[in-house]
């Protein structure tokens, strides 16, 4: 007697919840959940929604100055693996490293909790690509704030990895392996801080292994907000120096002191080849001075500075830099 048949609702929950391990399992196909409409696929947005639940425990465990400072301490580590290697190297590869240090990036980037490196970098490609038009996943001009700021990384249509955009970066099995299981590295991320915390409670410090969880999940979350707050804010908010990008990118100091320099926006849209996003010694660029000592190290070398034809254009009254790009 055959088995009855599935229901299509059950497949699809049961292919969400195993994507909550293998993001590369997409038996319907990446072009079908492709072509899906804008909205939030719920069973595989629980992960994003209970780690936002999970900050409500501070309520039980508590505060303390170690957590406290640990929290600051992964949100400014781990936005410079978003800042300095996911988008600046993983992205636009504005400088050249080692494949055993670019494994290292990627390990720690992957630490943020904002999926693998070659996702991230394929999805900000598109970006680019297709700035504030229909086609791009979070524009605040084209889908408002909350899409473009957390709706849009909720949705099937964007959860596939587009290899055919970063072929530079798929040819690399180690990086395949972190992006598809992508889960992997906060996991362990998370039993390294709990277990750091029951061994401080342990010789007498004023903490212990749920406390420190908890307050790392908090930084995650504000990690999470802060990045976001480039795709919903900085195609609104702050100064357009050059008007020749073809989308409403903006310049913000205030976004560049959350992202530790990813606030020169219109700079970036304007030239993304270069390693540096202030493109002026008063453009406080916090991940490129980092790099830049990087570089000293030894541990990544050829970073890209800006043509002069850029710095020329930018010097052009706003009139003529409309009419001109070199």
């Amino acid at each position: 007697m055959p088995s009855p048949p599935v229901p299509a609702s059950a497949t699809g929950l049961l292919r969400s919840l195993i994507r909550w391990f293998d993001s590369d399992y997409l038996p319907e196909g990446a072009e079908t959940l492709r072509s899906t409409p804008k909205q939030v696929d719920w069973p595989r947005s629980i992960p994003f929604v209970l780690m936002h639940l999970v900050c409500f425990a501070v309520i039980w465990v508590g505060v303390s100055p170690i957590a406290v400072w640990m929290a600051v301490g992964l949100y400014f580590i781990r936005m410079f693996a978003i800042t300095g290697f996911f988008h600046r190297y993983f992205s636009h590869k504005t400088f050249s490293t080692s494949r055993a240090f670019q494994f290292v990036m990627a390990v720690w980037g992957a630490t943020s909790v904002q999926r693998g490196a070659l996702w991230w970098a394929g999805t900000h490609r598109h970006h680019h690509l297709h700035s504030d038009e229909a086609e791009d996943k979070h524009s605040p001009v084209v889908d408002g704030f909350w899409w473009s700021h957390v709706g849009w990384i909720t949705a099937k249509k964007n959860f596939p990895t587009d290899y055919a955009r970063i072929p530079d970066l798929a040819k690399y099995p180690e990086l395949v392996f972190l992006n598809r299981f992508d889960t992997l590295v906060p996991a362990l991320t998370g039993l390294t801080i709990y277990g750091v915390g029951a061994w401080l409670g342990a010789h007498g410090y004023d903490t212990n292994g749920p406390q420190l969880l908890v307050w790392g999940v908090i930084s995650t979350v504000v990690l999470f907000h802060g990045t976001g707050c480039i795709n919903s804010l900085a195609h609104v908010f702050g100064t357009k120096r050059f008007r020749t990008t073809g989308d409403e990118s903006r310049n913000s100091f205030i976004l560049t002191l959350i992202t530790l320099g990813e606030g020169w926006h219109n700079n970036h849209h304007r030239y993304q080849a270069t390693t540096k996003q202030g493109f002026y010694w008063w453009e406080f660029d916090p991940t490129y001075y980092l790099l830049k000592l990087l570089s000293w190290m030894g541990l990544i070398w050829g970073l890209k500075g800006v043509p002069a034809s850029v710095y020329e254009e930018a010097a052009r009254p706003p009139t003529e830099s409309l009419s001109t790009r070199a």
